[in-house]
Order: structure tokens, then sequence, then C-alpha cells
């Protein structure tokens, strides 16, 4: 399958967090948060944040996993229904608290903006980085995009070891692309949310902070 054009991708954080991010008009990677003392709604797994802090990435920009913002090539991923299964300790919110922010790899690279991206997840030992686009054919976009889809994107992303097909599908729908210290909030283009109460509320600390950002309801992107 080609590589999907435009190539969309999904950063989420629980609603929680956005007033700081509408604040500083800015996503910041988790070094930069910790680094400025600054308190966020934490919706990841502490084992796998450990890794992130200390697994070096072995293109430029470089540094560690925890100095990139992390983006989905998907939403409705893996992560999302941990958090919503409360398999995530110390997280008390379920998926109608997280937002999905979403934009391009285009816009990224219109922006100025370093990057990496692996083919899987970052932390695993079988993912391999890359800063080329051209390599994002390394990628198995026939895993994100087959039927049956829910708002274009495949409905199941679980492993099966009884096909060979989808024995690394989790690990594949949860391919990254990262982008080094920050991203400026005028790079994402729009905000999935779970229902209309939510859009309502994440449209009031957009407008009381003055940014204009399109909040959609996005059904298909959640459990």
């Amino acid at each position: 399958m080609a590589i999907p054009h435009p190539l969309r991708i999904f950063h989420i954080t629980a609603i929680p967090n956005l007033p700081r991010i509408v604040k500083s008009e800015m996503l910041l990677s988790n070094r930069l948060l910790q680094k400025r003392n600054i308190a966020h709604a934490n919706i990841a797994y502490q084992n796998a944040q450990g890794k992130r802090a200390t697994k070096l990435v072995a293109k430029p920009p470089a540094g560690v996993i925890h100095d990139y913002v992390p983006f989905y090539f998907a939403p409705r991923s893996p992560m999302l229904m941990a958090v919503n299964e409360g398999r995530v300790e110390g997280c008390p919110h379920r998926q109608e608290d997280i937002a999905h922010l979403a934009t391009t790899v285009d816009a990224i690279v219109a922006a100025n903006l370093p990057y990496v991206f692996y083919d899987y997840n970052a932390t695993l030992s079988i993912a391999t980085c890359y800063n080329d686009l051209e390599d994002l054919d390394k990628i198995d976009w026939k895993l994100f995009h087959e039927s049956p889809r829910l708002d274009g994107y495949c409905k199941y992303w679980h492993s099966r070891m009884d096909d060979p097909k989808y024995v690394r599908r989790m690990e594949t729908r949860q391919a990254e692309f990262l982008v080094h210290g920050r991203v400026p909030l005028n790079v994402i283009e729009s905000v999935g949310v779970y229902d209309a109460a939510k859009a309502e509320q994440v449209r009031t600390i957009f407008d009381e902070a003055g940014f204009d950002l399109p909040v959609e309801v996005k059904s298909a992107w959640y459990y």
C-alpha cells in the first residue's frame, strides 16, 4: 500500500492539560515539562516512561525519546484502550477525558520542526528509527487502513498469532512520529473529542484563551 497522503498524525492528552497547553501555545516534550517543573496529567504507563527517558534516539536530532513530542499515525490507539480500561496505574482518566490533537506530517515539515519516526512503538527493541520521509514506506500501512474501517482507519489493531499478517499488528499500530522539543499549537489542525459535552468543554478552554482551533466530535476515534 502506498504511503497515505496527507499523512495524518495524532497526539493524545488529558483534557485537564489543555489550559496549560493553550496558555503556552505549544506542546512540550516530557523532558521539557520536567525541566520546567510543569505539572501535567499523565496517561502513560510508568514503566514505559522509564524506558522513554533513557532510550537513545539513533538518528539526528538524537537525544532520548522523552526529548520528543509523540504522535501516533492513527486515532483510537491501544494506549487509549489501556487508559479507558483503567490499566494505567495512577491515571484516573478514561477515554472521554482524552483529546486527540491532529495534524499532518506535511504541516510538521512546513513548520521546519525536527523529527524522527519509528516503524513500531519506539520503546521496542524491534523498532527502527528513521528521519528521512522516504523511509515511511517501511511502515505497513495496510494494517492501518484495511477493512473494516472507522473514519478511514482499520477498526482492529490487536495482534493475532494464528495469522502471520497480524503477528505484529499492535506494535505496528503503535508506530510513532516524534517531534523534537516542542510543537507550536498553530501547527495542530483540529482537535477530536469523545462527545458533544466534551467538545463544549474544550471549545470553552480555547475561547477563554482567545485561541481558534476546530473542535470536532469524533466518536470513531474512541471505543
